[in-house]
């Protein structure tokens, strides 16, 4: 979900309401204790399925892409 996803356990938790048929459970205490620069699982232990928060660099990647596209080099991904 990006940044947004990263800092607002509002949305992790928006984003993961429904998957429960696909065993998805998610840790409420965790989703609300990770803020933005933390990583973590924020599904409790035994979950089928698995939801992170990874913290993400968006300018950083922007900006790499931008001198890619400068320099006309083929992006790798």
């Amino acid at each position: 979900t990006g940044g947004v996803g990263e800092t607002s356990a509002e949305i992790r938790a928006c984003v993961c309401e429904g998957l429960e048929w696909m065993g998805l459970d998610l840790d409420k205490a965790t989703n609300e204790r990770l803020t933005a620069g933390q990583e973590g699982r924020i599904t409790k232990d035994g979950s089928r399925l698995e939801a992170w928060v990874i913290p993400t660099d968006e300018e950083l990647l922007i900006a790499r892409d931008t001198a890619r596209l400068v320099l006309g080099i083929e992006a790798r991904y």
